[in-house]
């Protein structure tokens, strides 16, 4: 069997299977419909990424329904943490999570491939493996992205809230009027959002530890595990909350002075990589360049 009838018979299993697709997105029950399950009962909010928000309803007809029938528990645990950690789970879900993977992935791929053999446009196939190893990592750069984001608000707001905690405490207000006192002031703070959700979760019954336990599993930080494990431990043993919270204040402070010696530090180094590579060579050629000349050429060069 020759090249050309290898393509061929590629292509018609690719029209076959896209052929499969499409009929069986036509042909769902109203079982797959209701695939996409959310805690709260309610719809997604709309995501940052326009990319996903674009790809929501593509994902919703030709993928869905085959991402729930994906059965690996350790990998959708693995999602599932991601989600959460990234601050996503009003966006997403496991079962949108993979197929938003399937849909760029797999698909999209599959498409390229038949109009490339279709139009005879002869692009690379590495470049379609390419394209379908980066659509199928896509979910997973954009929550990582989104995870580094939260970690970076919280770093910075972490130690100014604990000092409003610690003033609020010392003026007479218990932990948790400390903290809706601050959720009613922040806007447009991870943080903040974090403790709404809290505060949320000890009105509905939760004990005050199993809620700062879940801030801690959502954040995933180790500046928040810190916090939250002094904090329970203060409320087990019965200590004062004003006290624990000025002595967490004058550590993140020295902790927050620290990373910034630390940067410092880096940026330090990471700017000798231009004057290396750019600036030193070019005062070399300023310098030398008329000398070496001269002694090629055997006579005087001047620099204008």
């Amino acid at each position: 069997m020759g090249s050309a009838e290898l393509l061929l018979f590629g292509g018609l299993l690719l029209g076959a299977f896209s052929i499969y697709m499409f009929m069986s997105t036509l042909l769902k029950s109203n079982e797959d419909e209701q695939a996409l399950v959310w805690a709260s009962g309610d719809e997604p909010v709309k995501s940052k990424s326009p990319v996903i928000e674009m790809s929501r309803p593509l994902m919703h007809q030709f993928t869905l329904q085959h991402a729930v029938k994906i059965k690996a528990p350790k990998y959708r645990k693995k999602v599932k943490k991601k989600i959460l950690t990234a601050g996503l789970a009003g966006e997403l879900n496991v079962d949108e999570f993979i197929g938003l993977q399937l849909l760029w992935g797999v698909v999209l791929p599959i498409l390229l491939l038949l109009f490339n053999f279709a139009f005879e446009q002869g692009s690379p196939y590495g470049v379609i493996a390419g394209v379908s190893a980066l659509g199928f990592m896509f979910p997973h750069i954009y929550a990582s992205g989104q995870k580094k984001k939260r970690y970076s608000s919280v770093v910075v707001d972490l130690p100014f809230f604990v000092d409003l905690l610690a003033l609020s405490t010392e003026a007479g207000l218990d932990f948790i009027g400390a903290i809706q006192r601050i959720v009613d002031k922040a806007e447009n703070s991870v943080l903040a959002d974090e403790l709404r959700l809290v505060m949320r979760d000890i009105k509905l019954g939760s004990s005050r530890t199993e809620a700062l336990r879940g801030m801690q599993e959502r954040l995933d930080m180790g500046e928040i595990t810190s916090f939250i494990s002094v904090l329970v431990d203060a409320d087990a043993t019965g200590a004062s909350i004003a006290d624990v919270l000025k002595d967490q204040s004058a550590q993140m402070r020295l902790e927050r002075f620290v990373r910034a010696e630390k940067a410092g530090a880096k940026a330090s180094q990471t700017i000798l990589i231009p004057l290396m590579l750019f600036i030193i060579p070019a005062v070399f050629i300023v310098v030398f360049g008329p000398v070496i000349l001269q002694f090629m050429y055997g006579k005087q060069v001047t620099t204008q």
